[in-house]
C-alpha cells in the first residue's frame, strides 16, 4: 500500500471511529467527511482490508439504497448477519430486506448539514421537437 493510500485509509478510519452508538453512515458520506467526495468506493476498499487491531465499529457504515434508506452492503450471508446482529444491539432497526431508516439513525457530526444534490435536467427524449 502506497503511503498515499495508508493516508486516506487513517483518515476514513478517523471519520468511522466517530459515528456513534446506535447510528450509521454510508460509504458515501463516510469518504466525504474524509475529505474524499465521490469517494464511497475507497471507503469500502479501506473498511474491507481494515484488521481487527483497527479497532472499528466497521458495522455502522452502510451501503446507500435510496434517498433516506441504506442497506447492509456485504453480500457474504454470514457477514451480513454478523453485521445485522451487531447493529441489532445497537438498538439500530433493520428490515427484513436489510434496509435501514437514515432519517432515524443516520449520523452527522455536529455542525454538519444534509446536502441535498440539485435536481440535474432530464435530457430530451429521443424523437423530442424540444431543443
Amino acid at each position: 500500500m502506497t503511503d498515499h493510500v495508508a493516508k486516506l485509509y487513517r483518515s476514513i478510519y478517523a471519520v468511522v471511529r466517530r459515528i456513534p452508538t446506535g447510528h450509521v453512515a454510508t460509504y458515501g458520506q463516510v469518504a466525504e467527511l474524509a475529505g474524499i467526495p465521490g469517494g464511497a468506493r475507497v471507503a469500502g476498499a479501506a473498511m474491507k482490508t481494515s484488521r481487527p487491531s483497527d479497532r472499528l465499529p466497521w458495522q455502522r457504515v452502510i451501503g446507500k439504497a435510496g434517498k433516506n434508506r441504506g442497506r447492509i452492503a456485504i453480500h457474504d450471508p454470514v457477514g451480513a448477519a454478523f453485521q445485522r446482529q451487531l447493529l441489532d444491539d445497537e438498538g439500530v432497526t433493520i428490515t427484513d430486506t436489510g434496509l435501514i431508516a437514515l432519517d432515524r439513525y443516520g449520523w452527522l457530526p455536529a455542525g454538519s448539514a444534509r446536502r441535498e444534490k440539485p435536481a440535474r435536467p432530464k435530457p430530451p427524449r429521443a424523437g423530442s421537437r424540444r431543443r
